[in-house]
């Protein structure tokens, strides 16, 4: 008579944390090192972004002629500027966030699966990884975000045929229609939830690029299968670094809108030294709310093993014939595991 498996352990949010902690404080020098070189880079440009944004804007506007019958076509030509401008930093921006970011998760998922083994974490050993994982982290996402603007289409696609059938069958709806407002509500309700859903699957894709050298759909897949039985978990998870970012980013740039203007105009006073420390304060949280999800996620991989029992026989191949504190239990109390080979 067949058994059935028990049923995963419920994902115990602050073991990941403490965890995570526990490590990095391990190894405080290390890590801190990799926050200044990659993760204090990505917080200052998400910082400034709105800053600089503003600042080509003040730009245009006063370089704008001053009289309306002194060549007027002068006007056609800034309006085009300004696009090309803001099309120009959005792309710089995207570059140099997707880079550093890429960098940053294969250091210091490589440093995270290092500090949780016990084993020597490295600076040079961590940069090394960083390089070597580029490649097949871009790949990786990549593809995530082939495969989403994919779902994307083919939502839109579906939206479109739709409201063409009500037309063929007499059911005309104008774009002013509540009925399509209502529509168009419920196909954004129906993508989101479907792209969350394949968001949750992949999110540790990263991690198993890293510790598995698994990359492109393959990682998706192995991804997926770890986290199955604790997506709802697992999407608490992010969107609780994601809601704190999110609210951090979102309260600097108000801060940066109504102060970046007359700092970068040259006033004095408080405002221009409120201004830099509201960016200098926002900055080094961002880097620390950063640095403790890249090593929550690792650790969470680690978790989603351990539930799978992945995780008991690499324990006991690196730490043959010594006791071992495993930091993840129901219970909340470690168990000690004596590995004996015979």
């Amino acid at each position: 008579m067949s058994t059935q498996p028990p049923p995963p352990l419920p994902l115990d949010f602050s073991a990941v944390l403490s965890e995570s902690k526990r490590i990095i404080n391990a190894h405080s020098r290390h890590f801190l090192a990799l926050s200044v070189l990659f993760l204090l880079p990505l917080s200052f440009s998400v910082t400034v972004f709105s800053t600089i944004h503003n600042l080509l804007l003040h730009h245009h506007s006063g370089h704008r002629p001053k009289s309306l019958l002194s060549r007027p076509h002068h006007h056609d030509d800034d309006d085009l500027q300004l696009p090309i401008e803001t099309l120009a930093l959005v792309a710089c921006f995207a570059l140099f966030f997707f880079v550093f970011t890429i960098l940053a998760i294969g250091s210091i998922s490589y440093s995270v699966l290092h500090g949780f083994y016990g084993r020597p974490v490295k600076f040079v050993s961590a940069i090394k990884s960083g390089l070597t994982s580029f490649f097949r982290l871009f790949i990786t996402h990549i593809v995530v975000e082939l495969l989403l603007s994919l779902v994307a289409l083919l939502f839109l696609c579906s939206f479109y045929f739709v409201i063409k059938g009500l037309d063929l069958v007499c059911l005309e709806i104008d774009t002013d229609s509540p009925y399509f407002l209502a529509l168009a509500v419920v196909y954004s309700v129906v993508l989101l939830a479907v792209l969350l859903y394949f968001k949750v699957n992949w999110s540790i894709s990263s991690v198993i690029v890293v510790a598995e050298s698994s990359w492109g759909v393959p990682a998706l897949r192995r991804s997926g299968y770890l986290v199955k039985g604790m997506r709802r978990a697992v999407l608490y998870f992010f969107l609780s670094f994601g809601l704190i970012s999110g609210i951090l980013t979102w309260t600097s740039s108000i801060a940066t809108a109504k102060l970046g203007g007359d700092a970068l105009g040259g006033s004095q006073g408080w405002n221009s030294w409120f201004f830099v420390a509201q960016i200098v304060v926002t900055s080094a949280l961002l880097t620390l709310i950063l640095l403790y999800f890249f090593a929550a996620q690792t650790v969470l991989y680690m978790y989603c093993k351990a539930v799978r029992g992945e995780l008991a026989s690499e324990i006991a191949q690196e730490f043959a014939r010594e006791y071992v504190c495993l930091p993840f239990d129901d219970e909340k109390v470690p168990h000690l595991v004596s590995v004996v080979y015979t």
